[in-house]
């Protein structure tokens, strides 16, 4: 079975105003992308360091706020944050945000989350580094409880709270989790506690390596979504596949104009690989 497409960052550079993420979110959805997927860096060290994805002036918005827009300009496709960095969000507020995205875009959202990687930027968020692990564990207990549970609590170390409640919940029960990341831990928290795994900028070796750990510490099925480090045509899908990759998540290259980025979004739209 072919893998769907997604396409990634439709909130940064030509894609980070008002016309642009509306242009590219309308021509994704009318070319049978199956989703959208939002990158998440609230600050990014400046000057730039090695490791960090972007220059510290690139235009880049916010990652929930801009769901709610593409929510607005679109009707079908799903939209996913991809992936936030979930131990630099207070969970309670992020819990009432993507509830909010989820009731209206008609139930579409997907809930991607990391532990982050970039040192500067989770120090200025007042995140430790050696927390951010255990940060993601508890803050996505605490979401789920708001979104699931007759009578919201949880007390860990990070985050506590009894006696409180939100609506609406999420139109989705459950809302679908996918945990991004490279790393042994990140495989064991996919397993553990989603019901995907997000890998980026993966070759074909590097995928089936990552998958190959995936595997050894899940006892069930994960729904695997890849962003792929190499420019797509049909036998190239097919190879993904064959390796078991579920969603290829086209990431949109920086500092296109509009013009050039909805080329790129035609040039690598579904209709082009998949049968």
């Amino acid at each position: 079975m072919s893998p769907s497409i997604g396409l990634h960052m439709p909130n940064g550079f030509a894609a980070a105003d008002r016309q642009g993420a509306a242009r590219v979110a309308k021509l994704a959805e009318s070319l049978g992308y199956e989703s959208l997927w939002t990158a998440d860096h609230v600050v990014l060290p400046s000057p730039r360091v090695d490791g960090s994805p972007l220059e510290p002036d690139a235009p880049l918005l916010d990652a929930v706020v801009s769901l709610a827009f593409l929510a607005a300009h679109t009707e079908r496709i799903l939209l996913a944050t991809g992936i936030i960095v979930l131990p630099q969000r207070d969970p309670l507020v992020l819990a009432k945000q993507l509830a909010s995205v989820d009731v209206l875009s008609g139930g579409r959202l997907i809930f991607g989350v990391g532990a982050g990687y970039l040192e500067p930027e989770l120090r200025a968020l007042g995140v430790p580094m050696p927390d951010r692990g255990s940060r993601v564990e508890e803050h996505l207990a605490a979401i789920r409880s708001l979104w699931q549970d007759d009578k919201p609590a949880f007390d860990g170390r990070h985050v506590s709270f009894k006696d409180v409640d939100a609506h609406p919940r999420p139109l989705q029960r459950p809302v679908p989790v996918v945990i991004g990341g490279h790393t042994p831990a990140a495989h064991r928290r996919a397993a553990a506690l989603a019901d995907g795994w997000y890998g980026w900028m993966l070759g074909l070796r590097g995928t089936a390596a990552q998958l190959e750990s995936l595997r050894a510490v899940s006892t069930r099925p994960l729904h695997i979504s890849v962003t792929p480090a190499r420019r797509l045509d049909a036998a190239t899908v097919q190879a993904y596949a064959d390796l078991g990759v579920d969603r290829l998540i086209v990431a949109t290259p920086p500092g296109l104009s509009l013009a050039e980025l909805e080329t790129f979004v035609q040039q690598n739209a579904p209709a082009e690989f998949l049968t």
